[in-house]
C-alpha cells in the first residue's frame, strides 16, 4: 500500500509512470482472476484499485498547485 506522504514527495512523471504500472497490474490481476489461472486474492484487485485512486488524487493537487 503507498503512503500519501511518501507519493507526495514524487514529481508528477514518476507518479504518472506509477499510475501505468499499477493499471497494468491491475488489468493483469483482473485476467488472471476472471479466467481463474491462479488464485488471486480478492482484496488485492481492492488495494491496487485504492492505490491508483490515491495516486490519481494527489496528481491532481499537484497540477492543481501548478496551475
Amino acid at each position: 500500500m503507498l503512503k500519501p506522504d511518501k507519493i507526495r514527495e514524487w514529481d508528477t512523471k514518476e507518479i504518472r509512470a506509477r499510475i501505468d504500472e499499477e493499471e497494468e497490474e491491475l488489468e493483469e490481476l483482473r485476467f488472471r482472476h476472471a479466467t481463474g489461472l491462479t488464485e488471486s486474492n480478492p482484496m488485492l484487485l481492492r488495494t491496487k484499485r485504492r492505490d491508483i485512486a490515491r495516486l490519481k488524487t494527489i496528481l491532481n493537487e499537484k497540477t492543481a498547485e501548478e496551475a
